[in-house]
């Protein structure tokens, strides 16, 4: 196979911090390569010295066989070199098609952009992903996935000859992944190069042709993915073996923590149900079925219309998000970076954010020797890696910003933790750490609802399963009776509870 891009030996040095050393990926014509490898393992970096974000500190870069430097993303794109990135980029208050051709608007003869041209070719790039939308609609009105549907667009509208997705499926639904599984297919077979970076590793099998694996910032493998399987990939990734990824934790179930009585508004519509003290509770459906305003509208983020929230038995009224810490409830958002976090404060602040009244004394001054007590309690008991808690938050991988955020909510000291999407972007690794970090929590008594759109971290965690279609809930699953097909019946609406 004829090979477009070779990186060598590439290594990248940071003030104390050796990010790659002497990393290979190599790039082939017409193929899907995977590049694998936990949180760190350094593939934004190596990504980013090939888009010319930045410059390496050692080693070659070849393409078509000629030695190459990219001193900017100019310079990548010039050379066909397109990505998407994992954090979408977008302009809400432009239209799609303002978005896709952001700076390279087609010009007519009177030096004016031509928007018949512009927003045709933006209907086509759409029509090409499946998109049923026009390209006019502002990208406010977009869903998560539709908007990644448009990053994959601005991508292609480049005709870029060497593709890179980082985590293109992540907020995307089946009907959309698939949608984008047969436009990678088309792309294979015009002779684009693809790599593919996802924690989802039943994808890497679906799609790609070949993996690099990195570990620690080293080049480790690379191999045709028809000779791998999963429990390789992910024992190459982390370097060691993976026991049970999903143990099973059996605890005794207390007294109701938590009761939803005909929940009702413009998302939701005439939920019920309990939740016990020790149980993790799993909500599945497909994107759009109402699960996180669900979470939402019992936290108080979205107001409720009728129904009853009773929290150990005491009707309580809850209209923010701060009245339901105070109640005992916390939520970890499905997006940690829009609503989780502040990039820009490190981590003992972003940890002790919604609990700061704890370390308050009696002069309405912080107590910050009891703050960075508890702060280091939490960075050692879950084992958040980090070179210290001074530690800007946005220099930590995404598993580790997870567990943050949980520590955020652990340290208000709620009775009852919802759980948004808490693996969303996270490797497979740090996935059983928090997967541990939850079980403890259910140990301790803690009352738990995890909100997933990953089937079998579902069926994996939760000891009872509620399935949500078109806001209402469709299913209620015990852990013994819930198979993939039967979720899947009651999401899609072909089942539903009488």
């Amino acid at each position: 196979m004829k090979k477009i891009l070779e990186m060598k030996n590439i290594s990248k040095e940071f003030p104390g911090v050796k990010a790659l050393s002497g990393v290979n990926l190599t790039i082939y014509h017409g193929e899907v390569m995977a590049l694998l490898g936990e949180n760190g393992a350094g593939k934004s970096t190596l990504m980013k010295i090939l888009t010319g974000v930045y410059q390496k500190t050692a080693g070659e870069i070849y393409l078509n066989g000629k030695l190459v430097k990219f001193n900017s993303i100019n310079d990548s794109q010039k050379a066909k070199i397109g990505i998407i990135h994992q954090e979408l980029n977008l302009i809400p208050n432009l239209t799609i098609a303002e978005n896709i051709f952001l700076g390279r608007e087609p010009i007519n003869t009177f030096k004016k952009i031509d928007w018949n041209k512009l927003y045709s070719e933006a209907d086509q790039l759409l029509d090409l992903l499946n998109m049923k939308i026009s390209s006019k609609e502002l990208v406010i009105n977009l869903s998560i996935g539709q908007r990644q549907m448009v990053e994959i667009a601005k991508t292609l509208s480049l005709d870029a000859q060497i593709i890179i997705m980082d985590e293109p499926t992540d907020a995307l639904t089946d009907k959309e992944t698939e949608s984008l599984f047969k436009v990678i297919r088309s792309l294979r077979s015009q002779g684009k190069s693809i790599v593919y970076i996802s924690h989802r590793l039943e994808e890497i099998f679906q799609i790609c042709d070949r993996a690099t694996i990195l570990r620690d910032g080293q080049f480790i493998e690379e191999k045709e993915v028809k000779d791998l399987d999963q429990n390789e990939i992910i024992e190459k990734m982390v370097g060691r073996k993976i026991s049970e990824q999903f143990p099973t934790v059996k605890v005794k179930k207390g007294n109701v923590a938590l009761e939803v009585n005909g929940l009702t508004n413009k998302f939701v519509k005439n939920v019920s149900f309990k939740l016990q003290q020790g149980e993790i509770l799993g909500i599945a459906g497909l994107m759009g079925s109402g699960r996180t305003e669900l979470a939402k509208t019992i936290c108080g983020a979205i107001k409720k219309e009728s129904g009853e929230i009773l929290i150990e038995g005491e009707r309580v009224n809850i209209s923010s998000t701060q009245e339901a810490i105070k109640k005992g409830i916390n939520y970890v958002s499905e997006d940690r970076k829009k609503d989780g976090l502040v990039l820009g404060l490190s981590v003992k602040e972003n940890m002790s954010l919604s609990s700061l009244k704890e370390f308050t004394n009696q002069f309405s001054k912080i107590d910050s020797i009891e703050e960075e007590k508890v702060v280091d309690y939490y960075i050692k008991s879950i084992n958040i890696k980090t070179p210290s808690k001074n530690q800007l938050i946005k220099n930590l991988s995404g598993g580790n910003q997870q567990k943050v955020c949980i520590s955020k909510s652990l340290m208000c000291k709620p009775k009852i933790l919802i759980l948004d999407e808490p693996t969303r972007g996270i490797d497979v690794g740090a996935k059983k750490e928090i997967y541990d970090l939850i079980n403890n929590l259910k140990k301790e008594g803690l009352s738990i609802i995890m909100i997933s759109s990953e089937i079998t971290e579902i069926l994996g965690m939760s000891d009872r399963i509620l399935v949500m279609h078109e806001g209402r809930i469709s299913g209620e699953l015990p852990e013994n009776e819930a198979t993939q097909e039967t979720i899947m019946s009651y999401a899609v609406g072909i089942k539903e509870e009488k």
